[in-house]
């Protein structure tokens, strides 16, 4: 597989997954979050959490599920990223993102995110984006609030004794609600 980023935002496509799109996609959301694959890129949460991060079925649920799509970006016809959209009401939610690890750090979750919260402006006329953050990984939380998201310090315990969301590492995991406010 060809590790070079695409050039630029033009040559990404974006699609709403379809059932044949799971495999893959849980293979890229695995690779992002778990595992030695994982350390590549600066996502990893190998440190925190072992086990798997989503299973076909999770994936097969975002993708079905009324008011869901799960956004498949591809560059140059392999897939690189994904993000899960769905509508809340006045909000979306945004989730289950992923960039491929060799490709992270290199501006595409940026564009991504952006694209994102552009189409669930257009499409569901949402005026906000919440998403969940482990409580502990500062860099991401960082990242996001680089991007405009706040933290809320409402928090949600992790499901801690059902491994389809990981086996912990520690014992101090939570979520964090973060938004933005979408203009």
């Amino acid at each position: 597989m060809d590790t070079a980023p695409p050039r630029d935002s033009a040559e990404l496509t974006y699609r709403d997954a379809a059932q044949a799109d799971v495999p893959a996609l849980v293979a890229l959301i695995e690779s992002a979050y778990r595992g030695e694959s994982s350390r590549a890129g600066w996502t990893s949460e190998a440190d925190i959490l072992g086990g798997q991060r989503t299973d076909p079925q999770g994936v097969r649920e975002v993708i079905t599920a009324p008011g869901s799509r799960l956004m498949i970006v591809e560059g140059d016809g392999e897939p690189v990223a994904c993000c899960q959209l769905e509508h809340r009401g006045d909000a979306a939610y945004f989730g289950m993102f992923a960039v491929r690890p060799d490709l992270q750090g290199a501006g595409l979750g940026r564009r991504i995110i952006a694209e994102a919260e552009r189409r669930v402006r257009e499409t569901w006329g949402v005026s906000e984006m919440h998403m969940t953050v482990i409580s502990v990984r500062e860099d991401l939380i960082a990242w996001y609030e680089r991007r405009g998201y706040r933290r809320t310090g409402r928090m949600t315990p992790f499901p801690y004794g059902d491994e389809r969301f990981g086996v912990p590492r520690r014992d101090d995991l939570a979520f964090e609600l973060l938004v933005k406010v979408l203009v």
